[in-house]
């Protein structure tokens, strides 16, 4: 079973950042359907807890999504894991995998580039998704290219091509792409949760982050 698997693994980085980490909560309506706010807000909540970077949000039930066209009236749960740093920040594979697929998902809300790796672990076939990165990550790229753990495979892009959003990494775990390519939900409602919490687990089980 893939969360099985998750569990056995040793601790995996995804930024190249050493020091603490801080949780960050974004389920609360307020200000932050807004990039720049965002951005202080987020600057704010480093500076007061001495963090190099933020984490969190999955399952986190998120007003920010009615600005997007995207995602309808009733998909608001976010189904993977945000980490926070500045635009620029290295995206490292966390274990060994290939290229599956990338794509350029435009538009405000949505992952702008995109990257998925295929991981082929202990028998289990799974995927890891990373959205939000920027344009040139994904000049280089080619389907199955192999990218070894620890290896630099993309950065974080800017809001003006992540989809409009403070500068962050969308890291999701899926274990059955139903033959998508490029791009997978990364916000579901809740009449589709139970899908989704067992095809798409929690990414922290794979990086497990400590986070206060």
């Amino acid at each position: 079973m893939l969360k099985d698997l998750l569990e056995s693994l040793p601790p995996c980085r995804v930024l190249p950042i050493s020091g603490p980490c801080a949780a960050i909560d974004l389920s609360a309506d307020g200000p932050h359907r807004d990039a720049e706010i965002t951005d202080a807000y987020i600057q704010n909540l480093m500076d007061a807890s001495g963090a190099k970077f933020l984490a969190g949000g999955y399952l986190e039930k998120r007003s920010l999504y009615r600005r997007s066209d995207l995602f309808g009236l009733d998909r608001n749960i976010h189904i993977g894991l945000d980490l926070w740093a500045p635009a620029g920040t290295p995206v490292l594979a966390p274990i060994d995998g290939t290229v599956h697929s990338f794509d350029y998902n435009a538009g405000i809300g949505n992952y702008g580039p995109t990257v998925i790796l295929q991981h082929k672990f202990d028998g289990l076939t799974f995927f890891t998704l990373y959205g939000h990165l920027s344009a040139e990550s994904l000049e280089d790229l080619e389907l199955g290219d192999l990218i070894v753990a620890g290896t630099e495979f993309s950065q974080l892009g800017t809001r003006q091509e992540n989809g409009d959003y403070a500068p962050h990494l969308h890291l999701q775990v899926i274990a059955d792409m139903d033959g998508r390519t490029g791009d997978y939900p990364g916000v579901c409602s809740a009449q589709d949760l139970p899908f989704f919490m067992q095809n798409c687990p929690d990414p922290n089980l794979l990086l497990k982050l400590d986070c206060k």
